[in-house]
């Protein structure tokens, strides 16, 4: 879906090269930490109770799970089970 007027998409676009390779950086960090704290919040809100072995394999799951076979995917998540 897209509901952005090609006008405003071309703003947007022109504005984003007004910025420095820096501020591009930080953009997307930010928006990264955001989506974590948001994925972080929901698997809280599903089991208040989450080790953070299993936080760290819920955030796995929902940001890489599906960029894996599933015998790679069953080895990282017994990687993620140990205490770091």
């Amino acid at each position: 879906m897209n509901d952005t007027s090609p006008e405003m998409q071309a703003r947007y676009e022109e504005m984003l090269k007004t910025l420095s390779g820096e501020q591009r950086l930080r953009m997307a960090c930010d928006m990264h930490e955001t989506a974590r704290r948001l994925v972080l919040a929901s698997l809280l809100a599903e089991n208040p109770d989450a080790t953070p072995a299993e936080l760290r394999k819920g955030l796995f799951v929902r940001f890489y799970g599906e960029d894996f076979g599933p015998a790679e995917r069953a080895r990282i998540l017994e990687y993620l089970e140990k205490e770091l």
